[in-house]
């Protein structure tokens, strides 16, 4: 028998990750908190909830996929929340970026249910939600993973399981502090291009099929040089998931010194009311510091970029 889905949070991600949940054949019920994004996923052919208790009610398997730890605890253990309706014996999957340390606790509270919990949190961007290529982490129970693999792989080509309850989190941590260190590297490199006057595009190329290459690069390097910030993943998404990268280092007693820098790089972006630019929009805290723009005419002591 094919379980019935029920999805949370249809933002940047979530709204591709369920539309491939329904494309592949599983009954779906979606709530968002603006109702309004449910729409086109009705008229697709989901039941659309009141609240995630009548979600996780008429579902086997919840989806979370939202901003923060906190929405995550709302909309799973607050009053309207997924704990209130699902059954015992359902499974309840988090594909949001959260704290591990409170992934262990909501995982407590709804075993105590009688309700399993996966932590499974992607990467890939927004293209790989459209795509269903997503790379996805988990933790929690084998046997549950066992139960969520044919819906994950609706949404993902490699699908990793990394150990217990806040292992997945864990791991997307890891992965986010290697994402924003390649995007650093990506921005001073493209900065350096310019003032150089080198053709930026024809740099972009050579240094991509090298040891230089990276997914970052290959697809957010383009959109620097359009100046196009449209994002796979906001600026002030990325700076959420740093704040969360900084307190589990310093629970664990890590030193991450780029990583902090990189923090506060995205925060000048934040404070200029960029939140909402794709996570590459970077550049701009180099650019402040240099004086001019990547792709936009001659660089301060350098020549004009084709």
């Amino acid at each position: 028998m094919t379980d019935r889905v029920g999805f949370i949070g249809l933002g940047i991600m979530g709204r591709s990750m369920a539309a491939n949940i329904l494309r592949a054949g599983f009954p779906l019920t979606v709530w968002n908190r603006t109702a309004e994004r449910t729409a086109p996923l009705a008229a697709a052919g989901a039941q659309v909830a009141a609240n995630p208790a009548e979600l996780a009610a008429a579902s086997d398997i919840v989806i979370t996929c939202v901003s923060d730890t906190p929405d995550v605890e709302e909309v799973i253990l607050g009053p309207q929340g997924v704990i209130h309706g699902a059954r015992p014996g359902s499974l309840v999957v988090d594909m949001s970026t959260i704290s591990p340390e409170a992934t262990r606790r909501i995982a407590a509270a709804l075993a105590e249910r009688g309700v399993d919990m996966l932590d499974a949190p992607v990467s890939g961007g927004s293209e790989g939600a459209a795509k269903g290529t997503l790379s996805i982490m988990v933790g929690g129970k084998a046997e549950a993973l066992q139960r969520a693999l044919p819906v994950l792989r609706a949404l993902g080509q490699r699908i990793t399981h990394v150990g217990d309850h806040g292992a997945g989190q864990t791991v997307k941590l890891v992965n986010q502090v290697i994402v924003v260190g390649n995007c650093l590297a990506m921005c001073e490199g493209l900065l350096l291009a310019q003032a150089g006057g080198v053709d930026l595009h024809k740099a972009l190329e050579a240094v991509s099929a090298g040891a230089a290459g990276s997914w970052m690069l290959s697809q957010r390097g383009p959109q620097i040089l359009a100046r196009d910030w449209r994002p796979g993943f906001t600026v002030a998404l990325q700076q959420k998931d740093l704040r969360l990268v900084l307190e589990a280092a310093d629970q664990l007693g890590v030193p991450l010194p780029g990583t902090s820098l990189i923090f506060q790089l995205y925060r000048t972006l934040e404070a200029r009311g960029l939140g909402g630019d794709g996570n590459h929009a970077l550049i701009k805290a180099l650019e402040a510091l240099a004086g001019f723009e990547v792709g936009a005419g001659r660089a301060s002591g350098g020549d004009r970029a084709p």
